[in-house]
């Protein structure tokens, strides 16, 4: 049976190659999302991907991973560096995480250096622009 992966993308991550191009380059969250369902495919996982502007739905969509996925890839954005309910949804489902970011959030504003998420994850990655989504994906396959 195939393993099945979610994608989950936190604020503003809609509007990549859009905003601060500087940051996050000029490829669009769409393209950049249609690679990451490729890259999985390839994994050979099931993969789907999930996007709010709302952190109340990015809850719901934790939750309701329970018993749907095998894993979860998460890009909470801005919501990494202080959303303790999302850090507590994740506790509550069992099932890994690795935590994701386009961008190095250890060499920008200082405010972005801290993870409330990190430790309810299984890892970290972060830096390597659309990459991250893939070598988070690979380490999904040990973790699963």
């Amino acid at each position: 049976m195939k393993k099945k992966v979610l994608v989950l993308l936190g604020p503003n991550l809609n509007l990549v190659g859009v905003r601060e191009k500087g940051i996050y380059g000029e490829e669009t969250a769409e393209h950049i999302n249609a690679q990451i369902l490729e890259h999985a495919q390839k994994l050979g996982y099931d993969c789907d991907i999930y996007q709010s502007n709302h952190e109340g739905d990015l809850i719901d969509k934790i939750h309701a991973s329970r018993g749907i996925y095998n894993g979860v890839v998460i890009n909470a954005g801005a919501l990494t560096h202080y959303s303790y309910a999302l850090h507590d949804a994740i506790a509550c489902v069992r099932i890994p995480f690795v935590e994701t970011h386009m961008s190095n959030i250890h060499a920008r504003e200082e405010f972005r250096h801290k993870s409330v998420i990190a430790d309810v994850c299984a890892g970290q990655i972060s830096g390597f622009g659309k990459n991250s989504y893939f070598l988070a994906l690979a380490a999904l396959k040990d973790l699963m």
